[in-house]
C-alpha cells in the first residue's frame, strides 16, 4: 500500500460510518422569512460568470439564517484574499431541522461547491462545522446533501431524504503521526482536511478531499438523493452553540460544472469503497 508523504510520517485512515435516525421531541419552529434577490438561475457550463450582483458576498446570490438561532449570523466578504468570513450560532444540523448561517445560489444541473476550509479560533467548540450545502429549499428541515468539517478534524456527508426526515451521515476521521521531538513514540492526531468537495451528478452526491494537498480525490461511499430543480447550493455554518457565535473561514470557493473542474481540484475519479483507503 502506498502511503503519501507529504503527510508528517505516515498516514493512517480509520473511517467510522455512523448513521444518525434520531429526531427531535419538540415541536418545530417556522423558518425565517427570507427575501431573495432577483437573479438568474445559475446553470453550469452556461458561460455565466457566477458573480451576484452583491460584491458583498462575492459568487452568492443571498445569504440567509436557517432555523431559529437566537443570534443572528453574518457573513464577509474579502475578494482580495478571496475568503468567505461566516459567523453563526445555531446547535442543531444533525436532526430533523438545521441551524446554521447560509450563503447560497440557486442553480440547476450537475454541480460541486469546493472550498478550503479553517476555524480562526483554536478553541472553539468541537462540535461546530463548516459545511457544503446542496439542498431543496430555505426551510430549517429541507431536503438536503451535505458536507462538513468538524472542530475535531473529522468530516461527513449526510442527507436527510426528505423534508423533516431526520439527517444520515457517515463521518471519517483520518489520523496522522505527529513528532513528539522528545525521543519517545509519536503521537496520532487528527489531519483535518485542508479542501473538501460536494459533487452532484444527477442523483449521486459525492465527498471528495485533499488532506494535506494531495489532488482532490473521492472518499468513502456515495450517497443517492433527488432534489428537483432549482435547488440551492453554498456554503455554510454552526456554532454548535445555540447562543454563543464563532467563525469559519472558507477559501478559493467554486461553484462549477463537475465535468469541467478547475486545475486545483484534479476530481475525477470514483470513489472506493470502504473501510479503508490509503493517501495517495
Amino acid at each position: 500500500m502506498k502511503v503519501s508523504r507529504e503527510l508528517p510520517l505516515i498516514a493512517l485512515l480509520l473511517v467510522t460510518s455512523l448513521f444518525s435516525a434520531q429526531h427531535l421531541s419538540l415541536a418545530q419552529p417556522a423558518s425565517a422569512a427570507v427575501t431573495e434577490p432577483a437573479s438568474p438561475l445559475y446553470v453550469p457550463g452556461s458561460g455565466e460568470s457566477g458573480k451576484s450582483g452583491d460584491p458583498s458576498i462575492g459568487i452568492f446570490d443571498g445569504q440567509s439564517d436557517i432555523g431559529d438561532a437566537p443570534t443572528p449570523g453574518s457573513a464577509v466578504y474579502n475578494s482580495a484574499a478571496q475568503q468567505y468570513s461566516i459567523n453563526s450560532a445555531g446547535s442543531n444540523a444533525v436532526h430533523t431541522r438545521d441551524d446554521f448561517r447560509y450563503l447560497w445560489k440557486k442553480a440547476s444541473g450537475d454541480i460541486s461547491v469546493t472550498a478550503d476550509i479553517a476555524f480562526p479560533n483554536q478553541s472553539g467548540n468541537n462540535g461546530r462545522r463548516a459545511m457544503l450545502v446542496i439542498r431543496q429549499n430555505l426551510d430549517d428541515d429541507s431536503q438536503e446533501a451535505v458536507v462538513a468539517v468538524y472542530g475535531t478534524g473529522a468530516f461527513k456527508l449526510g442527507q436527510r431524504p426528505g423534508k423533516g426526515a431526520a439527517l444520515r451521515e457517515m463521518q471519517y476521521r483520518v489520523w496522522a503521526k505527529q513528532p513528539t521531538g522528545s525521543g519517545m513514540s509519536d503521537s496520532m492526531a487528527i489531519a483535518m482536511p485542508k479542501r473538501v468537495s460536494l459533487q452532484k451528478r444527477g442523483d449521486v452526491f459525492v465527498l471528495y478531499v485533499s488532506i494535506n494537498g494531495e489532488p482532490m480525490h473521492a472518499f468513502g461511499a456515495p450517497l443517492m438523493l433527488h432534489i428537483d430543480e432549482p435547488f440551492y447550493v453554498g456554503i455554510a455554518f454552526s456554532s454548535d452553540q445555540p447562543d454563543k457565535p464563532d467563525t469559519a473561514i472558507f477559501s478559493n470557493v467554486t461553484i462549477e460544472d463537475p465535468s469541467k473542474p478547475s486545475s486545483h481540484r484534479a476530481a475525477t475519479e470514483p470513489p472506493t469503497p470502504l473501510p479503508t483507503r490509503a493517501i495517495p
